[in-house]
């Protein structure tokens, strides 16, 4: 990241509240996240960039909106077991210098995590939905981010992910599958409920513009995963003048 894009990003979120890009990834492409049908999902289309290249939308998307973090979700990974696509993200990373990657691709075993450590390209995200039981989010700790995933009242993966906050690293998102990409707006009850000390809440579906960034700041949550509001214009870093 440059010395530029560091400033801006300084004066995008006030301490403690964060706005996280998001890249959704299928085929080596980055496609189109609506309600978590991800069988439907299709190449993006974006003013922000030509084409739908990953480390091209990615750069895209810094420039809308300056951020110290990306959230890659690796959906051939998390559909298909096919493991992180790291020519992928070495490519975001190199566009993107300095930009820290959150990578959701599926873990769901130590082996395949320490893997990926170990290329340095991003902290792992753990989705719940992939989980069979709390082991690996209890071994990795804070090297990890935990993505507790739900889809309308449905919470996806262990029962105790989601009820047990003694379980959580310091980093988690909720993700809303239901409201991705469908301009319904975050679950701001749902997301109040999560609060627990210790722990930063980032909210992951729903966000349509600078109001809802308000209320979620507001409510306490510290930060919010942002994909169709950036590329739809509804968020743009100029009316978001209040969050500085």
């Amino acid at each position: 990241m440059t010395a530029t894009n560091a400033s801006l990003n300084d004066r995008t979120g006030r301490p403690g509240f964060a706005v996280i890009p998001v890249l959704d990834l299928r085929g080596g492409r980055v496609v189109r996240a609506r309600r978590g049908e991800r069988s439907s999902y299709a190449p993006i289309e974006t003013p922000l960039a030509k084409g739908s290249e990953p480390a091209a939308v990615a750069r895209g998307l810094l420039d809308a909106w300056p951020a110290r973090t990306l959230y890659v979700a690796d959906l051939d990974a998390i559909m298909d077991g096919a493991g992180p696509n790291l020519a992928v993200l070495e490519a975001i990373a190199r566009a993107c210098p300095g930009i820290g990657l959150w990578v959701d691709a599926g873990f769901s075993e130590s082996a395949g995590v320490a893997t990926f450590l170990a290329t340095g390209l991003g902290r792992p995200v753990i989705g719940s939905e992939s989980q069979a039981d709390t082991r690996l989010v209890a071994d990795l700790g804070d090297r990890a981010v935990l993505s507790l995933d739900t889809r309308g009242t449905e919470r996806l993966g262990p029962a105790s992910l989601h009820d047990d906050p003694s379980l959580w690293p310091p980093d988690v998102i909720a993700m809303t599958l239901a409201r991705v990409g469908a301009g319904a707006g975050p679950d701001l009850d749902a997301l109040r409920a999560l609060r627990a000390p210790g722990r930063r809440v980032y909210a992951a579906g729903g966000v349509r513009g600078p109001d809802d960034l308000r209320a979620l700041r507001d409510a306490g949550i510290a930060g919010a995963l942002v994909a169709s509001a950036l590329h739809d214009g509804t968020l743009r870093l100029a009316e978001a003048g209040d969050l500085a």
